[in-house]
């Protein structure tokens, strides 16, 4: 017998083929894998979306990028720690700016993009500093407001002197720097202050911080130009000329005292675990040495010190590899370090050929940096003041003559005074021998407190400012590695002319501003690729380092009135700084040749 309940059609809403059943029943079962289906359907669209930005979000330009790991753990390598010197290579070793490791950090910047209000913090290079107020759309209507006034403002003497400090003259210059450096990302504008000397009242003096876009070095860096300015008989302003490479003399930030013994030449960025702290390049540097402020402070000290060693005019990469090393005890042990600050520059940096005594650890390095990071004091200041007040303050010394005594034997010495002294055998005498064996784990060499020196990083921003930091670099390593075809077959054929336009061609475009950092003496030999790029070379920028240069001046009274020589370590410096800051880099080892760095058969695997 047939049932007569009614049924729905299986092509309307009954429950064959999988649709929906409305049966009072099913309801509930039909509700929850309904929700169940839309939010599954729901994150696979979160998922979609967010693939799709992330595959094509880029941060704005972050001023910091991750160092890599291997940089890393060299740093903090647990590996054997005696120092391994190439005779073959004397490169500049890496300092602690070179390994700043930290999260992309995104920097404000100002530029030409709609945006709303801009705060822009005037530079204390000014008399007075202040915080201006501004925005892009006052940066961008300042020339139409002024044109607007054709027919209601009332006529300017176009004769008459410019005002440096007024609103308009600020925001047309401001406008002309950012139109005239696409390359750079400006940070902060100081306030334009008239130029001179001498002076000329069309022209006014500002200064600005900025980093190149791109930048994988972690710094600031700081110009300041001159600025010729016209005024028309509408009283609009507009820049005519804007100056080379620190023209703006008076808009330098004038040396002045410490503040609470710290500098402000650092930019510390915050909001991270961890801030960081990078340079500022073009500041005034003061880096005057330390003065024990009292007795009292000087007699209840801890002091460290290391005496004779055979490191003396070896390597630089030498010296820094054991002058780490002495450097980390004393912060291990909590104690000053009492530091020489005369370096014996080793012959193969000298243009004598000779070994050369009197070298001041501030014309290579940021003593500056260092002091304000940790204690430090220079040996002559404290062994005066060591025989004004040892024996009234009845102060020790503990004498340590044996490198195995481990800084952690010294833990508990409570003299005032610890004294490494070494014999005359080497290696024995290293003082970097401290720091090996089981000492190893325990002292870390503080590389984040060693920079470059400053002033030879300003010859680096000049350098890549006179080619508006739009240019590509290639290292090219000849000298006496290509004379040697035993160790290195392929190097000499490999960066010919010839071989450098063919391998060049297919990485850099014609065209191109192209600095050439090399060890090869006659700049000449690189002619054939002028046909093809603007070639730049160091010295093609001697006037940075000449008699009327800042570098000159600055190294001259840090030398006691004696000229500095510009020498070959500066040089290998500041060669290898500007090659880093290329938009592209071509390395000799990794692009050029098949040949290895170190001679062959020692390439390093890479699998």
């Amino acid at each position: 017998m047939h049932s007569t309940r009614p049924l729905l059609s299986r092509s309307g809403f009954g429950g064959g083929g999988g649709a929906m059943n409305l049966r009072p029943e099913n309801l509930g079962q039909e509700a929850l894998r309904l929700t169940g289906n839309l939010c599954f359907a729901l994150f696979v669209f979160a998922v979609l979306v967010f693939t799709l930005i992330a595959a094509t979000y880029h941060p704005d330009d972050p001023f910091l990028h991750p160092s890599s790991s291997h940089l890393t753990s060299f740093l903090t390598s647990t590996s054997n720690s005696t120092f391994i010197s190439t005779a073959t290579d004397s490169a500049p070793l890496l300092t602690g700016e070179d390994f700043i490791n930290s999260s992309s950090v995104p920097l404000p910047v100002l530029s030409t993009d709609p945006a709303p209000d801009l705060s822009v913090s005037t530079d204390s290079a000014s008399s007075d500093s202040t915080t201006v107020d501004l925005s892009t759309s006052d940066l961008s209507d300042s020339a139409a407001q002024t044109s607007d006034q054709d027919d209601t403002s009332p006529s300017c003497d176009v004769n008459a002197p410019i005002k440096c400090s007024d609103r308009d003259v600020f925001n047309v210059m401001m406008r002309a720097t950012i139109d005239g450096f696409p390359d750079v990302h400006i940070y902060r504008f100081g306030k334009p202050v008239l130029a001179g000397p001498p002076t000329n009242p069309t022209q006014c003096d500002m200064a600005w911080r900025f980093k190149p876009k791109n930048a994988k070095r972690a710094a600031l860096y700081k110009d300041y130009r001159r600025f010729d300015i016209s005024l028309s008989t509408n009283c609009s302003y507009a820049v005519l000329n804007i100056g080379d490479y620190h023209t703006g003399v008076n808009a330098r930030k004038k040396k002045g005292g410490k503040k609470s013994g710290r500098s402000d030449n650092n930019f510390k960025i915050i909001g991270v675990a961890k801030p960081i702290i990078v340079p500022i390049v073009g500041e005034t540097v003061n880096d005057t040495l330390p003065v024990v402020e009292s007795e009292s402070k000087f007699s209840t000290g801890k002091y460290l010190v290391y005496k004779g060693g055979g490191d003396r005019c070896k390597s630089m990469n030498h010296y820094l590899w054991s002058f780490l090393c002495s450097l980390g005890e004393a912060q291990y042990l909590n104690r000053t370090l009492v530091m020489d600050l005369t370096i014996c520059l080793n012959n193969k940096y000298t243009s004598s050929k000779q070994n050369e005594e009197g070298k001041d650890f501030r014309f290579y390095f940021d003593f500056e940096h260092l002091r304000d990071s940790a204690s430090v004091i220079d040996q002559h200041q404290f062994w005066e003041d060591w025989k004004l007040w040892r024996k009234k303050d009845k102060l020790s010394m503990h004498l340590v003559e044996d490198f195995r005594v481990t800084p952690m034997k010294l833990a508990n010495v409570k003299d005032t005074l610890i004294m490494r002294k070494f014999g005359a055998v080497e290696p024995d005498n290293y003082w970097y021998r401290v720091c090996e064996g089981e000492t190893e784990s325990v002292i870390q060499r503080p590389w984040h407190l060693l920079w470059k020196s400053r002033r030879l990083m300003d010859i680096v921003s000049g350098i890549a400012s006179k080619m508006n930091w739009d240019f590509d670099s290639v290292h090219v390593v000849r000298g006496d590695k290509a004379k040697n075809p035993a160790l290195w077959p392929n190097l000499a054929a490999d960066t010919s002319p010839e071989a450098l336009l063919s391998t060049l061609g297919d990485k850099i475009d014609n065209g191109r501003n192209l600095y050439i950092a090399t060890d090869e003496p006659d700049t000449s030999f690189f002619g054939p690729l002028k046909d093809k790029y603007t070639t730049h070379f160091l010295d093609d920028y001697k006037e940075l380092w000449s008699e009327n240069s800042d570098w000159y001046i600055e190294t001259k009274n840090l030398n006691n009135g004696i000229p500095v020589e510009f020498d070959g370590y500066m040089r290998g410096e500041v060669d290898m700084e500007v090659f880093l800051r290329g938009k592209k880099q071509i390395e000799t080892f990794n692009d050029l040749t098949s040949d290895c760095k170190d001679g062959i058969n020692t390439c390093k695997n890479n699998s």
